[in-house]
């Protein structure tokens, strides 16, 4: 059984999709771009605000005035309204006051900004959380080991009996990085094949096969 568990934020504990595509297409829609469909976002995130944000401009608008202007528009936007539709993925809630009640430390890493990754850990999991870390200044993103590093010191975690959970290519980079046990979550921004190839050690279709993966045992 892992002794410590460690969750990317954004399509793995919680579905922050809709919220994220509104920040970004209020953006576009003040620089007068086109608006992205939802979905579109799926392939976007995950690398950060800044890299989202150049992903989302068009190729011929990414220069570096527009993509500072773009930012503090998403950001304003996003500080206002990042809660509007994000929600616990089913099942999520459960599992984590039970990996708590087991005594288990749980940690978010993410490459959300860490004021809104604090804030929005705070509203829907207050109280679960051992340490949340989100990308700030001294931090490169993940799949940079770093963040998951600096959490694993305050907790006192060992890689041998730590699991990184996550949805995408750069989670599972993240923790072959870190020198972690990857699992993919299924239910997440990202797909099988794209976790596949990345090298994840475990997939979980549902919150009750992550129980088991982490558990060795069934939820019950």
């Amino acid at each position: 059984m892992y002794t410590t568990v460690l969750f990317d934020l954004d399509g793995t504990l919680l579905d922050t999709l809709q919220d994220l595509a509104a920040a970004g297409n209020h953006t576009l829609s003040a620089l007068g771009l086109p608006p992205h469909p939802v979905n579109a976002y799926r392939k976007m995130v995950g690398n950060g605000i800044p890299k989202l944000i150049e992903r989302m401009l068009p190729k011929n608008c990414r220069g570096e005035a527009t993509q500072k202007i773009a930012n503090n528009l998403f950001a304003r936007y996003y500080a206002q309204h990042m809660d509007d539709f994000t929600h616990p993925y089913y099942g999520i809630s459960g599992l984590l006051q039970t990996l708590k009640q087991r005594g288990i430390l749980l940690g978010v890493v993410t490459n959300k900004a860490h004021p809104f990754a604090t804030q929005v850990v705070q509203q829907h999991f207050a109280g679960i959380f051992n340490a949340v870390i989100g990308l700030q200044e001294g931090f490169e993103a993940k799949p940079h080991p770093g963040l998951v590093q600096h959490i694993m010191g305050q907790l006192g975690a060992v890689p041998a009996t730590t699991l990184y959970c996550g949805d995408s290519d750069v989670d599972m980079y993240t923790a072959r990085n870190a020198g972690l046990t990857s699992c993919g979550v299924l239910w997440g921004f990202r797909d099988e094949e794209e976790l596949t190839a990345a090298g994840a050690n475990f997939l979980a279709s549902d919150v009750e096969a992550l129980a088991q993966i982490i558990l060795e045992e069934p939820l019950l």
